[in-house]
C-alpha cells in the first residue's frame, strides 16, 4: 500500500510523539508511523492527505485552508532541496532511516522550519527536536536506504 502525505506533514512526522487533536486523529497518526517504520512509501498529494482523514468530517477544519497549502509548497522547496530531489504530488517517496535522520538533523538546526511558522505545535515540535526526538514515534529502525531494488527514490 502507499501512504499518501502532504509535504508539511513530513514535517510534522519528525516529532509525533502521539499527541493530536483528536483521540481518533492520534490514533490514526499512530497506524501511519507504523506503516512508514515498516517501509511503506509515502504518494506525495496535494491537499488533505491520509493523516488529515480522520479530521476531514469536521466543518471547516484547517486541512483545507489556503495557509496549509502555503506550508506544504514551503516544505516542499525546503525538503527537497535538503534531500535534493523534487517533490512532486504523484511521485513516491521512500522515507529511509538515512533521510529521516538527515530531515531532523536539519528540522533540529531550524533549516526546513519555514512551514512550521505560525503552527500552533511549532512550539511542541521544538521541545521534541531539542531533546533528540528521543520521544518520536517514528525510527526508521527497519527501514533500508534508498535505492534498494524497487525502493522508490
Amino acid at each position: 500500500m502507499i501512504i499518501r502525505l502532504r509535504a508539511h506533514h513530513l514535517l510534522c512526522l519528525l516529532t509525533f510523539v502521539g499527541k493530536g487533536y483528536n483521540p481518533a486523529f492520534a490514533a490514526s497518526y499512530r497506524r501511519i508511523v507504523a506503516r512508514l517504520d515498516e517501509g511503506e512509501v509515502i504518494e506525495l498529494v496535494d491537499g488533505p492527505d491520509d493523516i488529515c482523514a480522520p479530521m476531514l468530517g469536521e466543518p471547516d477544519h484547517h486541512c483545507r485552508n489556503a495557509s496549509v497549502t502555503v506550508r506544504d509548497a514551503q516544505a516542499r522547496v525546503d525538503i527537497a532541496r535538503l534531500l535534493g530531489r523534487p517533490l512532486e504530488p504523484g511521485r513516491p517517496l521512500a522515507l529511509t532511516a538515512e533521510r529521516i535522520t538527515r530531515m531532523r538533523a536539519a528540522f533540529a538546526a531550524g533549516d526546513i522550519r519555514v512551514a512550521c511558522a505560525g503552527c500552533q505545535w511549532s512550539a511542541f515540535c521544538t521541545e521534541i527536536a531539542a531533546q533528540g526526538f528521543a520521544q518520536a514515534l517514528l525510527t526508521g529502525s527497519r527501514l533500508s536506504l534508498p535505492g534498494g531494488c524497487g525502493t522508490p527514490d
